[in-house]
């Protein structure tokens, strides 16, 4: 494929992660391995539980590296009054970075709101519906207006999940819930399949423009379905099926807003641009590979 021979003459330059949440550092644990010089940053570091190799930075004094990055992503949600932290705090960094060759935004499917169940691909227009999801699409406006000299890579992230933040974990801890809602699927993405689709898109050299790639797996899956497949994994019975009709008026306002909307998010031209099959095809093999590292029969 043309995004793997791309990869292939790719030289790992400085990336810096703005953002070392739970995807961030997977995304700098792999890219360490591969050769590149990473930071990272962190509210405060002291409580930043970093890879090997990886610079840790206060957020606030990132400045520095991120003008001296030659790969930037940035991971972290937007506010309500100041937009993408990263932009707020260092946006003239990012425009003075003379090295800069690539940027990334981790943003998220709930830029596209309901859509019945339908499919929505890596052209569909957003249409949020969400307070959340409409300061999303406003972020991603803002990087997007760096595509005209770089490349811009926007990342829709569908509900993540991997070691340690599971159904699995929710299961062991008694909070796991089987709402039953036929036709209303999720789509999910393991934590380790980020990291390697930002690893594709970093080693590609492409002209400046705009790109829009789909984090999710390759099945849409009802809750209440990967609740019991969790369960049979660990050999343990489910949690009782709640028709999602009683379940509702006990929801959190959060819950509600996840529960209001249903799509299903393709990935194909994702993979196809970026010359990649997933790790985890589907959340069955995703957990699996939870189950294993747990177990130490898997890699770390």
């Amino acid at each position: 494929m043309t995004g793997m021979a791309a990869q292939d003459g790719a030289i790992p330059g400085r990336l810096v992660v703005a953002g070392l949440g739970y995807a961030g550092t997977a995304v700098a644990r792999e890219a360490v391995a591969a050769g590149w010089r990473v930071a990272g940053t962190a509210r405060d570091p002291a409580r930043a539980a970093a890879p090997p190799g990886v610079e840790v930075l206060a957020f606030a004094e990132a400045g520095p590296a991120i003008a001296a990055a030659t790969h930037l992503l940035a991971t972290a949600a937007p506010g309500e009054e100041a937009g993408d932290p990263v932009l707020a705090a260092h946006g003239d960094a990012v425009r003075a970075a003379p090295d800069l060759r690539w940027i990334g935004y981790v943003s998220t499917t709930g830029v596209y709101g309901d859509r019945g169940g339908g499919w929505v691909e890596e052209t569909t227009p957003p249409a949020p519906m969400q307070d959340r999801a409409r300061r999303r699409v406003a972020a991603e406006a803002r990087w997007a207006a760096f595509a005209g000299r770089l490349p811009v890579d926007v990342f829709r992230s569908g509900g993540i999940y991997g070691p340690g933040r599971s159904v699995l974990d929710d299961l062991r801890e008694g909070t796991a819930r089987r709402t039953v809602k036929p036709g209303h699927a999720f789509s999910r993405i393991h934590r380790d399949d980020i990291a390697l689709a930002v690893l594709a898109a970093m080693r590609q050299e492409r002209e400046p423009g705009l790109r829009v790639l789909h984090l999710v797996d390759d099945e849409p899956a009802e809750s209440a379905v990967v609740v019991e497949g969790a369960a049979r994994l660990l050999g343990v019975e489910p949690p009782p099926a709640v028709p999602f009709e009683e379940a509702w008026p006990k929801m959190s306002p959060m819950a509600r807003s996840f529960w209001g909307e249903n799509r299903r998010v393709a990935n194909a031209a994702t993979k196809a641009a970026l010359g990649i099959a997933w790790r985890h095809p589907t959340w069955r093999e995703g957990l699996a590979a939870i189950l294993r590292e747990e177990r130490g029969k898997g890699a770390p």
